[in-house]
């Protein structure tokens, strides 16, 4: 009987923590910034058949020639792995970009558009495409 009910406490508990981690990814300002894009993306090209965690991880940690010499790629400054802390050029702690460690990242659109316009333009030295913006934050919404 002790068994039956350990093990049903031990489902319950990790049934809370799996809806609290969900709870963390779902938030209806992040969706409706994906929503933006996702419409940006298909203006752009009506072939657009949705976004790719994938293509996001391959954009997070490619590195380009053609940006600033000083950030030639994202995990410059957040680190290879999204869920650690990254630091700035000039020693900065930044909040880890993934989700599941920084749950109100990409909520608000004023920061995610700025964010976007600088880093874009300092890693590939041009602007991000709504299609890339979208696969990088399925990306870090999934990690």
């Amino acid at each position: 009987m002790k068994q039956v009910t350990f093990l049903a406490l031990t489902t319950c508990l990790m049934a809370f923590a799996v809806s609290d981690l969900r709870a963390a990814e779902a938030n209806p300002a992040r969706d409706a910034i994906m929503a933006g894009l996702g419409a940006e993306a298909k203006a752009s090209d009506p072939a657009f058949a949705g976004f790719s965690p994938q293509r996001g991880q391959a954009l997070y940690g490619a590195k380009s020639t053609v940006g600033k010499p000083d950030t030639p790629s994202c995990t410059t400054c957040h680190t290879a792995d999204p869920t650690q802390m990254g630091q700035t050029r000039a020693g900065k702690e930044i909040d880890a970009m993934a989700v599941s460690k920084t749950p109100n990242r990409f909520t608000d659109p004023e920061k995610v558009a700025k964010w976007f316009g600088r880093n874009c333009n300092s890693v590939l030295g041009r602007p991000c495409t709504a299609a890339e913006k979208g696969d990088f934050l399925t990306y870090l919404i999934g990690r």
